[in-house]
């Protein structure tokens, strides 16, 4: 049975493993790319190098989003074409979309080459961590298209149900961003800089992993030279499914921007290192659920597309009892071991380790909801219904986060700014579950629809067949 095929025949339960967990491999894969350089500079230069690629994080979240964007965007759209076979739309959808993203990053990337320092600074370099925030950023926008590429084409691989080779793209340029951050780092000494172009590296032979599966011909959907030239109909199209993570992301980037800002504010650049591990242990934790949204998703969309509503019900069911049960272990692990998991990132660093630690236990109280919360607004992106995937991408970060983040911390300092995740947690999820109840009364709507206009068809051939006013023999079989 082909890949496209079993989306619309397999069991729901080993088509979402056999799509999940190569997607979860996947975006682990994205998480540690960060993670990796926190790892690598925290213990081999010291917590300022922490602090820079914390400061990094945030522009590095736009380039992310830009990929999200388009590569999303797309894949929702690919997925839906082929599951009502209209395999000529879904490769102009991918032609359109390679070529935003070639175009996206290197305007953004010039944007920041020209005003670089004062980017930095804003979003929160201080003149002890600029210098080392300056040497990384430069090289990671440098390469920036080369991760634009690997990570938004990634998204076509799995969409066209091939989801294993997309995990091994993935894992290979990781293995080759830990071994030269070995290697930079402690070997040759290139500081922070050998960091940065360990990741460019890693995401440049993933690039071109991704790239050799498309110009072969081993996939299903083909990338045509004639489909690269932009039409405002299908960008306007991918744009409008994508807006949501890309909005999502942005959001993540102004609100690291002003973590950054109020961080520094209450604690300093020990605070701004602490809530870089704090990050990464919260990639750590997410990136498996939004796997599992992420091998949701075709699976959603083609069924969607295919009007098997019971398939894309099923889907989301199990996709959220799996989510949930990510976030439950992660919170687990961090309540068990959070000292632990801060060593991880810090050198025999006394005072950032107890801060860290001590962050976390709060910062992370609510961790078991975001597994819902995450699987609900995925949903509505698969099924193409922009504006609640747009809400619910945006209530944790910009219409909950932002606000407390900058209200709560002027009555309890600090302890306000870890206090903020939580609560906003747990009202995004309520938001979430609300919108979920009232989609699943609009699909069982139409189901009922469907079933009663399959019965209906079903009585009027009876009436043919059984001597009704068109029981005249076909002109194709002669049969009545």
């Amino acid at each position: 049975m082909s890949n496209e095929l079993a989306m619309g025949k397999q069991n729901i339960g080993s088509l979402l493993w056999k799509f999940s967990l190569p997607a979860i491999v996947g975006m682990l894969v994205n998480a540690l790319y960060n993670i990796i350089d926190r790892i690598f500079v925290g213990r081999g230069i010291g917590s300022l190098a922490i602090a820079a690629t914390t400061v990094a994080f945030p522009i590095m979240l736009i380039m992310m989003a830009f990929s999200m964007l388009i590569g999303i965007g797309a894949t929702a759209l690919i997925s839906i074409r082929l599951g009502e076979r209209k395999k000529e739309e879904a490769e102009k959808i991918i032609g359109n979309a390679l070529t935003m993203l070639i175009i996206l990053p290197l305007i953004i990337s010039i944007i920041y080459l020209l005003f670089s320092d004062p980017i930095l600074i804003l979003f929160g370099a201080s003149p002890e961590v600029l210098p080392y925030a300056r040497d990384f950023t430069h090289i990671i926008m440098l390469g920036s298209v080369l991760g634009s590429l690997g990570m938004g084409m990634n998204n076509f691989i799995r969409a066209e149900g091939n989801p294993r080779l997309a995990m091994i793209t993935q894992l290979t340029g990781t293995f080759i961003n830990v071994v030269l951050n070995y290697i930079f780092i402690f070997k040759m000494g290139l500081g922070i800089k050998g960091s940065a172009l360990a990741t460019i590296s890693g995401q440049m032979v993933t690039t071109l992993l991704v790239l050799s599966y498309f110009f072969s011909g081993r996939s299903i959907v083909k990338i045509r030279l004639r489909n690269m030239k932009p039409q405002i109909a299908i960008l306007t199209s991918i744009v409008a499914i994508g807006f949501a993570p890309f909005a999502m992301q942005l959001a993540n980037s102004l609100q690291n921007l002003i973590l950054n800002k109020s961080l520094f504010a209450y604690g300093g650049d020990l605070a701004l290192s602490a809530v870089g591990i704090i990050m990464s242990v919260s990639m750590l934790l997410l990136m498996p659920v939004v796997g599992v949204s992420q091998g949701a998703q075709p699976i959603i969309g083609y069924n969607y597309g295919a009007k098997q509503y019971a398939r894309v019900k099923e889907t989301l069911q199990k996709a959220a009892i799996a989510g949930t049960g990510i976030s439950i272990i992660g919170f687990l692990a961090i309540y068990l071991w959070p000292t632990q998991i801060v060593g991880l990132f810090s050198n025999n660093d006394v005072a950032l380790t107890k801060m860290t630690a001590d962050a976390m236990l709060v910062y992370f109280a609510l961790c078991p909801l975001i597994g819902f919360q995450i699987i609900g607004s995925s949903y509505f992106q698969a099924v193409g219904k922009a504006i609640p995937s747009i809400i619910l991408s945006l209530s944790r970060q910009v219409l909950l986060f932002i606000p407390l983040l900058i209200f709560l911390p002027k009555f309890w300092g600090i302890d306000g700014i870890w206090r903020t995740a939580p609560i906003a947690d747990g009202l995004a999820t309520l938001l979430t579950a609300i919108l979920i109840y009232l989609e699943m009364k609009h699909i069982a709507k139409m189901r009922h629809d469907q079933a009663s206009s399959e019965d209906k068809k079903m009585d009027h051939a009876a009436v043919n067949h059984f001597g009704g006013t068109d029981n005249r023999p076909s002109p194709i079989t002669g049969r009545s």
